[in-house]
């Protein structure tokens, strides 16, 4: 959904949004994310609610005139009838549906707690559905490896420097193009703005520093007037679509195509490769990632456990069976 669409929803949920970015300190994409939830959530409750024919197209109906009388209507059972839309209807997973209920109830909690527009919130005990806890994919350090290797072409140092960064620092994707080059410090160190705004440092092994010197050799510093890390061939901040081709282009290269591999894959193979291979803490790889909450972290042990099985499995003698004579 884009930014300037959001003048065409709930005058209550523009002053939400504008709440969550500015004080909350939330990224624009999540900013972008809730937009679209409560604008699925409100297009259906204006049909549910009788508002407009249940065939009426969802880009006819006018969210302008939803008001505090109008949510004051919504009870518990509608947000549940709207849940089942979305999965039957819509074809959304769980794990889409449970981000449109966290959606949901921090909308209603906010115009209860915030505003004090709902002296009871209907929404306080809406659940979400159970999501499946899958294992994330990562590669291995010999698909890493060969990943780097493959790197080439005209912007061969930047993309080099990009990957190496992903795989050695575990940043985000927003992380890896907010970076300025004022933000890598004399003493090696770098400063990443994560989610929320929340800054944290991070120390840059020989890998990533010989990467980066090696970029700035090449980068058009006499053309660019952004303070940007990583630029464009426009000569521009590096856009985040850019990225994520770049990368998809280089995982295709490397034969590792078509696994379902993403930019925050990379993410997940910096985090299980540290864990495996350093023996790193997991609360230090905590801080390293940017985790608020330790259990979000702690699915690298997980991963540990997943990696520990398959070894054993692999023993010549695991299936060895007992073969006792009488």
């Amino acid at each position: 959904m884009k930014r300037e669409n959001f003048v065409k929803l709930p005058p209550l949920v523009q002053d939400y949004l504008t709440y969550v970015e500015a004080i909350k300190g939330h990224s624009t994409l999540s900013v972008t994310e809730y937009a679209s939830d409560l604008r699925t959530f409100f297009r259906f409750m204006a049909k549910h609610k009788g508002l407009y024919p249940e065939a009426t197209p969802d880009n006819e109906i006018d969210l302008s005139q939803i008001d505090i009388n109008f949510i004051q209507g919504i009870t518990l059972n509608d947000a549940y009838t709207f849940l089942v839309y979305c999965k039957n209807v819509r074809g959304n997973n769980e794990t889409t549906r449970a981000r449109r209920v966290v959606c949901i109830r921090r909308f209603f909690s906010y115009l209860s707690d915030n505003l004090g527009l709902l002296s009871v919130n209907p929404m306080k005990n809406l659940d979400a559905p159970k999501t499946k806890k899958s294992l994330p994919k990562y590669l291995t350090l010999e698909e890493a490896q060969k990943l780097l290797s493959v790197i080439d072409g005209k912007y061969k140092e930047r993309d080099f420097a990009i990957i190496t960064l992903f795989l050695n620092c575990g940043m985000r994707l927003a992380e890896l193009v907010s970076i300025d080059y004022s933000d890598i410090k004399s003493d090696g160190t770098l400063v990443i703005t994560g989610k929320g705004n929340k800054e944290r440092t991070v120390y840059l092994n020989q890998a990533c520093i010989d990467a980066v010197t090696e970029y700035m050799k090449v980068r058009p510093n006499d053309k660019v007037k952004d303070k940007a890390l990583f630029i464009s061939s426009r000569y521009q901040r590096i856009s985040p679509r850019m990225v994520e081709i770049m990368v998809a282009n280089n995982l295709e290269k490397a034969g590792l195509g078509g696994r379902g591999l993403s930019v925050h894959k990379l993410r997940h193979t910096a985090a299980t490769l540290m864990y495996q291979h350093g023996n790193v803490d997991v609360l230090v790889l905590k801080e390293i990632l940017g985790h608020e909450n330790l259990g979000t972290t702690e699915i690298y042990t997980h991963i540990q456990s997943d990696a520990s099985k398959q070894a054993i499995d692999s023993n010549p003698l695991a299936n060895n069976k007992p073969n006792f004579t009488s």
